[in-house]
């Protein structure tokens, strides 16, 4: 005989499966992403159970109750928000097929995560980066004219990797790019990359291409396209060498370009338009930046700073 209990716990797992069912065959979601939702709605679950509640008996208290619990608990933010998306989910389609008139989730708010910042260089360690390749040899000058046309530009590493001449305009002193979502964006090179760019060529490029139909500006030995990763094991490796202990991403050189720009003044939305974000969220990451420079000239040059 099944007792009340495991009825109300076999109906919960009933609507679960039809939602996960539901969530693959109108969205076509990929398998981990469905376990993802399976574990947080299953975790609900077992909370609730253990406090005599359903998952479709749950109110707005229980979910309140439930995610101060976990945060108590020591869980992480982002793991209690993605939860709660979950759960928003899960009670939206129950109101969709008539078992819910109401939705416990509503005006639930998530855990606020902020926008971690990469941690980012200082000008002398981008100086020190910049001038740890020899650039007495071919593939030393590739090296040093790449990293400062990273950090002049900001492109992202998949960008200059597959840089090509003819998106290169040393005359007008841009770079044409199309980026995500084949956004086209012209972004200055400055004297310094224009400088290297132009040694480069001359100097070390000729000798490192094997066809001459190929177009990609920078080459490796053995003049074909370098990949990322390539390029990464690159910069980490000058990085050992100018001493810098900090941990480094792909990204560094472009986010010490945006930070060093909001630094020196320059305006938020020109730093979207340079770094090719379509939207100014994306960049707003950097705000900070401009606060603390806003707040040290204001302490360096106000009476009563």
């Amino acid at each position: 005989m099944i007792s009340s209990e495991q009825a109300r716990f076999s109906a919960d797992q009933g609507h679960l499966e039809r939602f996960l069912n539901a969530l693959w065959l109108e969205e076509g979601l990929a398998e981990n992403t469905l376990a993802a939702y399976r574990r947080d709605l299953e975790r609900f679950s077992r909370w609730l159970h253990s406090q005599g509640r359903t998952l479709i008996g749950a109110q707005r208290e229980d979910l309140l109750a439930y995610l101060a619990h976990r945060l108590e608990g020591g869980d992480k933010s982002r793991s209690v928000a993605r939860s709660v998306s979950s759960l928003r989910r899960f009670y939206r389609y129950l109101m969709g097929e008539k078992i819910r008139d109401n939705d416990p989730s509503d005006r639930v708010e998530s855990p606020r995560l902020g926008r971690l910042l990469p941690e980012s260089l200082s000008e002398e360690e981008v100086e020190a980066l910049l001038a740890a390749p020899k650039t007495e040899d071919s593939l030393g000058l590739r090296d040093r004219t790449m990293l400062e046309t990273l950090y002049a530009t900001g492109l992202r590493v998949s960008e200059l990797v597959n840089l090509t001449l003819p998106q290169l305009n040393p005359r007008q002193g841009v770079v044409y790019l199309s980026g995500k979502g084949n956004k086209e964006r012209l972004v200055p090179l400055g004297e310094v990359a224009l400088s290297w760019l132009d040694r480069y060529c001359r100097e070390a490029r000729l000798g490192l291409v094997r066809s001459q139909v190929n177009e990609i500006l920078f080459l490796t030995r053995r003049g074909g396209a370098m990949s990322r990763q390539a390029f990464w094991y690159l910069i980490k490796r000058y990085a050992r060498q100018s001493g810098i202990q900090k941990a480094l991403s792909p990204h560094t050189l472009r986010h010490a370009f945006a930070t060093h720009l909001l630094n020196h003044g320059a305006d938020l939305r020109v730093v979207q338009i340079l770094l090719g974000h379509a939207d100014l969220s994306t960049t707003q990451i950097y705000t900070h930046v401009a606060r603390a420079r806003l707040q040290q000239l204001h302490q360096q040059h106000h009476p009563r700073g």
